[in-house]
């Protein structure tokens, strides 16, 4: 690996972090749109700054293979501490430190069983300084399973010098300083990770994790031995401490789905508040209009207006609900006179049927206009009986005297007589006024009787 690619990556790393920075607190065309809820709200809400401390394991391999110069490594002590900024719920930037020794030796035989020829027996590299900027991915973030998250699992990738002086031993055991002065060598460093952090408290996480340094040079172990370049690995333990105010949550346990939960819930429980309020005033609405359209005594006016409660059925009232004043009924006094009587005497003189029937003859016509004159004019009633002889069937005789009567009231009522006060009844040959024995009689007998009143 060339340095200038390994810088190419570095700086190209440091290129796109503002603009991921700048695109999450920009506000998508969505979210200015329209009026659901965003899921993240921005960082203001969250904790995103913390510093991390750890110590574990330094070693001259790498868990992707491959060896160094020497046949057998060491484990070397190292510390190393971070302070991260937490960007989105899934990605952060860390700057990391790390420092240790790194040790090895020739004492392992070749895989084919000789022993290494090398003119070192070992080497002890005093790892000084490693300064590297990392971006951090949050692989664990939407958790289905609990509401809350409480281990995490991250990977790193990043880039950074490491600054290390190595000193070797020979094979008579002499000792001397791979460069000159005891001068530091510098190398470009390409650290690649992955680790658990796990979620103590509001404020601290306990962070377990590897990562691999791939460096730029075959100066690591203090021989140059080639073709492969020279890596290393930090085996660590260590704790995270978020800051910010108490109360607040670390951004980087933000968990989308808990949140469309919360949401979701949120929102349920205001549209359960607003159905119930609803309910209430529908309630009392329809309280309200029951007590305003309540008529206990049914006289159609309410009992919220009615001034006179408990009015009897069928009693005519006025707006507030109280009885109407009932005028005195006045009774009409009909006068008879001798002319009336004479009017009706006449139209019974001149009153004519056609033989057996009950078709008037016209020329009983003006006489029955002129009491139906008088019926309108004067509003009398009037009672009209039909009589037969005896000859034919009684019953026949009954249905031609009711026959005649009803010829009459209909002549009058087309003359607008009102029928309502006109009565017309048949007695055939039951009430004679003569003989029936003599022709004389017998015509008599044939008659319809007007009686008005």
């Amino acid at each position: 690996m060339k340095k200038t690619t390994l810088w190419s990556a570095a700086l190209l790393l440091l290129a796109i972090t503002p603009a991921v920075s700048q695109a999450q607190d920009q506000p998508t065309a969505t979210n200015t749109t329209t009026s659901t809820p965003r899921l993240f709200r921005g960082q203001q809400d969250y904790k995103t700054w913390s510093i991390g401390v750890n110590g574990g394991v330094l070693a001259p391999v790498a868990a992707t293979g491959g060896s160094n110069d020497f046949t057998k490594w060491k484990a070397g002590g190292a510390y190393g501490a971070y302070v991260k900024y937490q960007l989105l719920h899934f990605f952060a930037l860390r700057a990391d430190y790390l420092g240790g020794t790194l040790k090895g030796d020739n004492s392992k035989n070749l895989g084919n069983g000789s022993a290494p020829n090398s003119p070192y027996k070992s080497f002890d590299t005093k790892l000084n300084w490693t300064a590297t900027l990392n971006a951090v991915f949050n692989i664990t973030t939407v958790n289905w399973l609990f509401r809350e998250n409480f281990v995490q699992l991250y990977a790193s990738v990043g880039g950074g010098i490491a600054g290390y002086k190595p000193e070797l031993t020979r094979q008579d055991g002499s000792t001397f300083k791979y460069k000159a002065n005891d001068k530091s060598i510098q190398e470009l460093v390409i650290p690649v990770g992955a680790g658990l952090k796990f979620r103590l408290s509001e404020y601290v996480n306990l962070d377990l994790g590897y990562t691999m340094y791939y460096t730029d040079g075959d100066n690591l172990d203090g021989y140059w031995h080639g073709p492969n370049k020279d890596k290393f690995s930090y085996g660590y333990a260590g704790l995270e401490f978020a800051l910010g105010k108490k109360g607040k949550k670390q951004l980087q346990w933000h968990n989308p789905a808990k949140q469309t939960y919360d949401e979701l819930q949120a929102q349920k429980a205001a549209l359960a508040a607003s159905l119930e309020a609803t309910a209430a005033n529908n309630a009392r609405l329809t309280a309200d209009v029951d007590k305003l359209t309540k008529d206990s005594d049914g006289d159609g006016v309410s009992d919220y207006f009615d001034k006179c409660p408990g009015t009897p059925a069928n009693t005519k009232v006025d707006g507030s609900g109280c009885p109407l004043p009932v005028p005195e009924k006045v009774e009409e006094k009909v006068v008879i006179t001798e002319e009336d009587n004479r009017i009706v005497k006449e139209a019974i003189q001149n009153l004519e049927f056609d033989f057996a029937k009950a078709t008037i003859k016209p020329s009983s016509y003006p006489a029955l206009d002129r009491v139906a004159d008088l019926l309108k004019r004067k509003n009398l009633n009037l009672k009209l009986s039909g009589h037969t002889d005896n000859v034919g069937s009684k019953e026949r005789n009954l249905a031609l005297s009711r026959e005649r009567a009803e010829a009459v009231k209909a002549y009058l009522v087309s003359h607008g007589a009102n029928a309502s006060k006109i009565e017309a009844v048949g007695y055939g040959m039951t009430q004679p006024i003569a003989s029936n024995k003599t022709a004389a009689g017998r015509q008599k007998n044939r008659r319809v009787e007007f009686y008005i009143f």
